[in-house]
């Protein structure tokens, strides 16, 4: 059986979490901040999880990360 190849921008941008979970970044953050409220982008900082509807895609497309 031939290996998958894992989509290189997903490699750098999801890490899935001990339980199986993929953690990514908030958007919104990269331009445009003196627009938004300080609190706002302090919240940004945190890290989001992959909605359900949108893991097993995601998880096609890094098969190998754990």
């Amino acid at each position: 059986m031939p290996k998958q190849k894992s989509h290189s921008g997903s490699k750098k941008r999801f890490n899935v979490t001990g339980s199986g979970r993929i953690k990514r970044a908030q958007s919104g953050k990269n331009h445009k901040t003196g627009d938004k409220p300080r609190k706002r982008k302090r919240s940004l900082r945190q890290t989001a999880y992959v909605s359900d509807a949108q893991e097993s895609n995601v998880k096609n497309l890094i098969p190998y990360k754990k």
